[in-house]
């Protein structure tokens, strides 16, 4: 199967990139800054905040995708700060169920628009 966009209507793209690529068994999400699609800027209210966003607009890719949380194999987390760690997992537990997706999380110098944390996905069709 040949690779194809999955864009939800609300997707804004910072670059020339596709929010997802459906490559027949395997889903692969670009990373999501928390960048609110309705109004363009970046979530309010913290790391915790941020998290949710970035959670909101990758569940929308993966809806577009006919997927769900339970088709997450795989997780990525950038964070600008190591410190806030705790804070960005107190948020990922929620998102997720057991068994949970195999996962990394990366300190970086900077993201984009000035984001403090960047997640992708890969999925997995059943």
């Amino acid at each position: 199967m040949a690779r194809r966009a999955i864009t939800p209507p609300q997707a804004k793209s910072a670059g020339p990139y596709s929010p997802g690529i459906d490559t027949g068994d395997l889903v692969f999400l670009s990373g999501q800054t928390p960048l609110d699609p309705l109004t363009g800027v970046l979530a309010e209210g913290g790391i915790g905040a941020q998290t949710e966003q970035c959670f909101k607009n990758l569940f929308a890719v993966l809806d577009a995708g006919n997927l769900g949380p339970d088709d997450v194999v795989k997780v990525t987390v950038f964070l600008t700060n190591m410190a806030d760690f705790a804070a960005m997992n107190e948020v990922y537990k929620k998102q997720f169920s057991e068994p949970y997706p195999a996962r990394s999380t990366i300190g970086v110098a900077a993201l984009p628009l000035g984001a403090s944390v960047e997640i992708e996905f890969i999925a997995r069709r059943k």
